[in-house]
């Protein structure tokens, strides 16, 4: 890697530094800043105007920081979300990212796999590869191993040849082949084409904020102009009256917005990560909280993936090791399916000097695998199958009689739970050709094999917390009809509703529709069967997350509102398909994923809520005195403090809040949802109301009291700036306790109030700040007054939120 690099293409996408800092400085508030400082060094003011550049650079330092961190995990996440590798190192396997595989690595790809780098195949078994990538024709071709008199490897698209290229799709087979390039060096590279492994892009989140902003924008602008004109009519002072439109512009106008809504859905995809889950598609933070019905397979997700081999049932003429001897030949010799190494491990040792001449895979019509291998020295070729009960039965011909005994041995193994294979043999002379189908084999019954693997300890309980949220469970499975239920009753799902897949591929979609209702339990589903049930559940309305690991679950999983791949045991297609990826096939962090997805949303809607709020009582103390001449109390500088404020609580601290007690007993959001409802604009308005007319009533006080324009502004602001805090207060939980703002485990939050009340403080003790920020003394009276206005406005807004709690449909 020291030598060629990381083996992966330049991000295209990916933001500098520079970059960064050229975007920000570009936004209008920016620009405003920039034009009040220049404004206070005209009037003579060069330490009010250096301050507010100083508060400019602040503002700009701390959205540099917040971008560059969020560009960082996504990188982060671009790489756990990279095409994996399976390699051959110092004689072991090891799975690692794709950009960690170097020249002269030994890879294994398989069906399913996305080809890390360009490589050679040392053997081949039946290697189908799909290159449209790279040659733009459809049509897969066929690859083979070396020949030992090779020398360089030939381009892409030609047919049977041994050489795989970066990008390109294994469509059936296996190889082991070794990697001559990578990165840019590898033929992906050369063409200039890059695959992006992460959707950043919101598009519903991201029109709406779009929307908002433009709104806001807009109204601020026309605000803005028509305030300067009013007081530079009514006050003659034209310099002023810039400051003043300045001022109620940049009160106006909301930038944090499209900062909030990046912040939190980087934020969100790494919070998510570290629950040992990819999030490939950022819209999916926001589906996540709709989800009404999640759609689970068994093994490995339900179970533990830990497979053995519990019970035989041999035929009469069978011992039990020939018949665990032959279940092993039919498993792939290089398995990575649990039951296949269940098996082998079982069968221990086998006789190397067999070679595998051809294998027959899984099908809609048969639901078995058929491996044909030779013995050295001999005319018969050893044929193994083994598979579904069914499907054994009927190649083997067995009497209705020896079916029905072989049924019976079925259902008491299946009703433990274990997962039931059925094995058979035949001979095939060497001399004849190969049949196309495994049917033509005339093959002999040898007996059965229970697999065991047993349920995590976490599933009942994560099953019981998706009833309380409103999810229903349903698990899909090929296992048998008697296995899934034992399973679908340890694990706390009704299991008395089962559907197998040959009835549900009888159902039109009409009773299709009825059927998927009410039943929690799918047996013996063919991988294609998943797409119908997805679409069936959808049809009714319902929300659905669906897990696949498979090629053949890829358009289930594409088709599903959240698709959920499986990472360790999932092909690279599947991972492609999906927007969530699961690192270690756990159904519990399906479970810890929805809880995350309903509190990033949370999080999201409170901090928007916020910032619309907290920008009605600036831009109303901002309005007010131009429309009733009395003394200003804002201008860009005090603005600018505020921003201070605002810009790390909307964004840092709203996002780090905890979740609602309630959030996984409340019913699935509806999808139609929007972030900016009628409903919260109506409660940030409210708020951002009450809190203006607790700052007016102040401010007409002191007027009234005919106290100075410093001593008036000094007592505004302050009301003001704690009315702030006191909006941040209520908008951080929808049901918290009345105080919980000291106590609530926010640290950045705390730290905001602590630095807060400091800048305050100095702002009326130390004279050269006071000055700077044109106020007056802070006597014992002018606290009790503010002191009480506040303490007022807590009381008010809590009861509001209380009682908006109980009566409000879209909380």
């Amino acid at each position: 890697m020291a030598t060629d690099g990381p083996n992966e293409l330049p991000a295209a996408d990916r933001r500098s530094a520079f970059s960064i800092v050229f975007e920000i400085l570009r936004e209008p508030m920016f620009g405003l800043l920039l034009g009040a400082g220049a404004i206070y060094l005209m009037l003579g003011d060069v330490l009010g105007g250096l301050v507010l550049l100083v508060f400019a650079n602040l503002s700009v330092a701390i959205s540099v920081v917040q971008e560059i961190r969020s560009e960082r995990v996504l990188d982060a996440l671009r790489a756990m979300t990279s095409p994996r590798a399976l390699v051959i190192r110092d004689g072991q396997r090891r799975r690692i990212p794709g950009r960690e595989v170097v020249p002269g690595d030994v890879i294994v790809i398989g069906e399913g796999d996305r080809v890390p780098a360009d490589a050679i195949a040392l053997n081949a078994r039946e290697l189908v590869v799909d290159e449209s990538l790279l040659t733009g024709e459809s049509v897969p071709v066929a690859k083979r191993a070396r020949h030992s008199d090779e020398e360089k490897p030939g381009p892409p698209g030609g047919d049977n040849l041994p050489t795989v290229f970066s990008g390109s799709l294994v469509v059936r087979g296996a190889a082991v082949a070794e990697v001559y390039a990578t990165g840019v060096h590898a033929e992906i590279g050369r063409i200039g084409k890059a695959l992006a492994s992460i959707d950043t892009a919101v598009p519903r989140l991201a029109s709406e904020t779009r929307r908002l902003v433009r709104i806001f924008a807009t109204i601020g602008l026309a605000a803005s102009v028509l305030a300067a004109v009013m007081y530079g009519l009514m006050r003659g002072s034209w310099l002023d009256a810039c400051l003043a439109g300045i001022a109620l512009g940049m009160s106006m106008l909301p930038e944090e917005f499209p900062l909030v809504l990046a912040v939190f859905m980087t934020m969100g995809a790494w919070r998510i990560s570290q629950a040992r889950v990819l999030t490939r598609r950022a819209s999916a933070i926001e589906t996540l909280g709709s989800a009404t019905v999640l759609c689970t397979d068994k093994t490995g997700t339900l179970t533990e993936n830990r497979m053995s081999v519990v019970n035989v049932a041999p035929a009469a003429s069978i011992a039990s090791a020939q018949l665990i001897g032959a279940a092993a030949l039919a498993s792939a010799p290089e398995g990575f399916d649990p039951m296949d190494r269940a098996i082998i491990a079982a069968a221990g040792q086998q006789d190397d000097g067999l070679a595998l001449l051809r294998t027959y895979g899984l099908s809609a019509d048969l639901l078995a695998v058929t491996q044909v291998w030779r013995k050295p020295e001999a005319d018969k070729a050893v044929v193994a199958t083994k598979g579904a009960p069914e499907a054994i039965i009927s190649l083997c011909h067995l009497t209705d009689e020896d079916a029905s005994f072989v049924r019976e041995a079925i259902e008491r193994m299946a009703a433990s739970g274990l997962r039931v294979l059925a094995v058979a043999g035949a001979s095939h002379p060497l001399a004849h050709p190969l049949p196309e189908r495994p049917q033509e084999f005339k093959f002999a019954w040898f007996g059965l094999v229970g697999l065991g693997d047993p349920l995590r300890a976490e599933v009942p309980k994560a099953i019981e917390e998706c009833r309380e949220a409103g999810i229903r469970v349903v698990m899909i499975t090929g296992d048998y009809p008697t296995t899934a239920r034992a399973i679908a009753r340890n694990a706390g799902l009704d299991h008395e509703s089962v559907i197998a897949g040959s009835a549900l591929a009888q159902l039109p979609d009409q009773a299709l529709k009825e059927r998927v209702k009410e039943a929690s339990v799918f047996a013996r589903i063919l991988p294609e069967q998943k797409l119908g049930i997805v679409k069936a559940l959808q049809a009714n309305g319902d929300v659905v997350a669906m897990t696949g690991d498979g090629v053949n679950d890829a358009p289930s999983l594409k088709a599903a509102d959240i698709g959920i791949a499986m990472g360790g045991r999932g092909t690279d297609v599947a991972r492609e398909a999906s927007s969530i990826v699961l690192l270690d096939d756990d159904f519990g962090s399906i479970v810890r994923t929805i809880r995350l997805g309903r509190r990033i949303y949370d999080n999201l809607r409170k901090a928007m809520s916020y910032i619309v709020a907290v920008h009605v009582p600036i831009a109303g103390i901002a309005l007010l005195p131009l429309l009733t001449g009395f003394p200003l109390v804002l201008f860009p500088l005090h603005i600018a403090f505020i921003e201070m404020i605002i810009d790390p609580a909307c964004s840092i601290a709203f996002e780090a809040e905890r979740e609602e007690p309630d959030l996984m007993r409340r019913p699935p959001r509806l999808p139609t949802t929007q972030l900016f409802s009628a409903a919260m604009i109506g409660w940030s308005v409210l708020q951002g109301s009450i809190a203006l007319l607790t700052i007016a009533c102040v401010y007409f006080f002191a007027v009234h009291q005919g106290l100075p324009a410093e001593d008036i502004r000094t007592l505004s602001f302050f009301t003001l700036v704690l009315g702030n805090l006191m909006l941040i207060v209520v908008n951080r939980s929808y049901r918290g306790h009345a105080f919980d703002f000291l106590t609530g485990g926010n640290r950045v939050l705390l730290g905001i109030y602590v630095l807060t009340g400091t800048l305050l403080a100095i702002s009326v003790t130390w004279p050269p700040a006071r000055s700077l920020f044109g106020f007056g003394p802070l006597h014992g009276d002018d606290l009790g007054i503010v002191a009480v206005a506040i303490g007022l406005l807590l009381l008010i807004l809590l009861l509001l939120r209380q009682w908006r709690y109980r009566h409000a449909a879209d909380i």
